[in-house]
């Protein structure tokens, strides 16, 4: 039989999807699984994009084109305009979600063995976006003790060499909910500038930002505009995982020429995504501050309850709707497993990430979980109550010295 190539044994599973057929069996068996593993909203999607979906009136559902429809962009444009992000329908190429943008930055701008920087813990995916486009991440580290802050300049320069190509930031964070202040953007578009690389920006969580200093995107970065390009994606903005709709905005036009290519022998993105995305765009401001109003009381809930259990630590996410948080478990992806194979509590138990799934450091994160508060707040507040019995039980527990 011929052997597997090593792109596909180099390929992480996923630390958010990896333990999915143990909750199947706990649910099988009759336990009711929280699941705050996975970034899935459960607020529901604008009725506007419901309703373009449902009215669908078309003899043929043909290919779109391979930048997406004209029309999306150009409303997309007036879209970025409230975050003081001015773009032209020309810098905008759509995607099937913000994942092929990622992809495809990576193939447009990255050659094999080309290195990108990224604070860890990030986003899985992007370890398995880079394995596709034969490029290397080369991560720096940031502590849940600070926060997650952004380490110092000199931290990032020890890791630029001859073979450094970009930066690659997520912000607000997946999966610390961490949020950059303008003296980190600023740090970064420093070393952009004086060492000529790409800034990759993953700004799908801008919407949830919860502090009242002004929201710094890359985009916003002067001196840097040919460098950067900003990924974006209407899952999490509107509940619209499912429709697979993103966008690549870059204003350098050789970027969006080589994406182009990419684009072109992908054929289109998704036609009815782009759609639903389009009519969600006259979203009343009513669905968006609904929307974030709830995640806030979640956030709040969430946060509180964890620092309420005996070892447990988080801090308090500025962004998204994730946190990190530190458990007394001598591991935490053990615990995880344990906790759908082994453990209910009145016949419940809950399901989250193990964090170490979000580092590359051998050993980093092994004692941490990354928690989505999507989940309505009595949902989270029983889940937290179940989380504090199995911490309770678990044979594995470490307490601090």
């Amino acid at each position: 039989m011929p052997e597997i190539s090593v792109r596909g044994l180099e390929m992480p599973e996923s630390p958010i999807r990896k333990l999915a057929p143990l909750a199947a069996a706990a649910k099988k068996s009759g336990v009711k699984v929280y699941h705050l593993n996975i970034g899935q909203p459960d607020l529901p999607t604008p009725q506007c994009g419901l309703d373009a979906l449902k009215n669908i009136d078309r003899n043929i559902l043909e290919y779109s084109p391979s930048q997406g429809y004209l029309s999306y962009r150009e409303k997309l444009c007036t879209f970025y305009k409230k975050f003081n992000i001015n773009v032209t329908p020309d810098d905008i190429i759509i995607t099937a979600g913000g994942s092929e943008a990622v992809l495809y930055s990576f193939m447009a701008c990255l050659n094999p063995g080309d290195e990108i920087i990224v604070p860890e813990p990030a986003y899985a995916n992007y370890m398995a976006f880079a394995i596709s486009a034969g490029a290397k991440i080369r991560t720096i580290a940031t502590s849940i003790e600070e926060g997650f802050a952004l380490p110092k300049v000199e931290k990032f320069e020890e890791l630029i060499n001859e073979r450094t190509r970009a930066i690659m930031i997520c912000n607000p964070n997946n999966p610390t909910g961490y949020l950059y202040t303008r003296r980190e953007m600023n740090q970064i578009r420093d070393l952009v500038k004086k060492y000529d690389l790409y800034l990759f920006s993953d700004e799908v969580y801008r919407e949830y930002i919860y502090t009242g200093s002004p929201y710094i995107s890359a985009m916003h970065l002067h001196g840097i505009e040919n460098n950067t390009v900003l990924i974006d994606s209407v899952s999490k903005r509107y509940s619209e995982c499912g429709i697979r709709i993103g966008a690549l905005i870059t204003k350098n036009e050789e970027i969006r020429k080589a994406v182009m290519k990419f684009c072109q022998a992908r054929l289109s993105p998704p036609l009815i995504g782009q759609i639903v995305a389009e009519a969600s765009l006259d979203a009343p401001e009513s669905y968006y501050r609904d929307v974030y109003d709830e995640y806030v009381e979640r956030r709040k809930c969430l946060i509180d309850g964890l620092n309420r259990i005996p070892g447990v630590y988080s801090p308090i996410p500025m962004g998204a709707f994730y946190t990190v948080a530190k458990l007394p478990v001598d591991d935490s992806e053990k615990f995880c497993r344990w906790c759908l194979e082994e453990f209910n509590y009145e016949g419940e138990t809950v399901m989250m990430a193990p964090a170490s799934g979000f580092y590359t450091t051998p050993g980093a994160g092994i004692n941490q979980v990354r928690i989505a508060y999507v989940l309505k707040r009595k949902d989270l507040e029983r889940a937290l109550v179940i989380l504090e019995k199995a911490l309770e039980e678990y044979p594995g527990r470490v307490e601090e010295e």
